[in-house]
């Protein structure tokens, strides 16, 4: 039978983790820096956790841009922290068996099966904090007001017209979505939500286990023709948001 274990992490986020789908091989003993320290299969699970101060998905990217820009300053080696943030993008991404061979291939052990606690092989600690592992179950909704215009603008030359092949993570379902190479990423997610009701903002598109940020366009993007992309939906955020939606309805009929 699964447990729930509940806690607070470094940066005063409550966090949760459901252990009943998860499935671990023993673990081994690794040797760093003189000691032997187990090592996990990374868990192929989401952290659901809460924040203490609400934070909309801009802000949220602007505080793990922040971390991984500042994190190598103060301990460890520059190329772990890279190794880490390339795992952690694969893992959000749900892309786990990559998450794991970036590991192994850095040589870095997770005791206790989640990034937020790593060891390289001589024994030095790296510690991601929970945001830049998962959304927060209460992430804001932007207004619509409030898009910039940088970002969701029609360009001026949409270039040529391509299809690209998109995974919604909420219904697994496959979907072709014809856009232009000038379009921006965020633009897209809006033509998306025109046509499956996916709220642009629940969205977060990943190819080849990394983020695409929504002001980059889509012929930077280097999206081979015929691959995939994956849509991962913030469940939690469009289930409520939908909830809303219909109670407002029965209210005013």
């Amino acid at each position: 039978m699964g447990a729930c274990v509940c806690r607070m992490n470094p940066d005063n986020e409550t966090m949760s983790v459901s252990s009943a789908s998860v499935s671990r091989q023993p673990s081994a003993g690794i040797a760093l820096g003189g000691a032997a320290r187990k090592n996990r299969p990374l868990c192929h699970e989401t952290i659901r956790w809460r924040s203490d101060v609400p934070l909309t998905e801009g802000q949220l990217r602007s505080k793990r841009d922040e971390f991984w820009d500042t994190a190598p300053a103060f301990d460890g080696r520059k190329e772990i922290w890279d190794a880490l943030r390339a795992a952690t993008n694969a893992a959000e991404a749900l892309d786990w068996s990559m998450a794991q061979a970036i590991l192994d291939g850095a040589n870095v052990s997770v005791p206790n099966g989640y990034l937020t606690e790593c060891y390289d092989e001589l024994g030095t600690q790296y510690k991601v904090p929970i945001y830049c592992l998962s959304y927060p179950i209460n992430i804001v909704k932007e207004e619509n007001g409030r898009d910039s215009p940088a970002e969701y603008s029609e360009p001026v030359d949409g270039g040529t017209e391509i299809c690209l092949k998109l995974r919604i993570s909420s219904t697994m379902t496959d979907v072709k979505l014809p856009v232009y190479s000038k379009d921006t990423v965020g633009q897209c997610k809006k033509k998306l939500q025109a046509i499956e009701g996916v709220d642009a903002c629940c969205q977060r598109w990943f190819y080849s286990g990394k983020l695409l940020g929504d002001k980059v366009p889509i012929d930077e993007c280097s999206i081979q023709p015929g691959y995939v992309v994956q849509v991962i939906v913030n469940i939690e955020h469009y289930n409520h948001d939908n909830s809303t939606s219909t109670i407002q309805m029965a209210l005013s009929s």
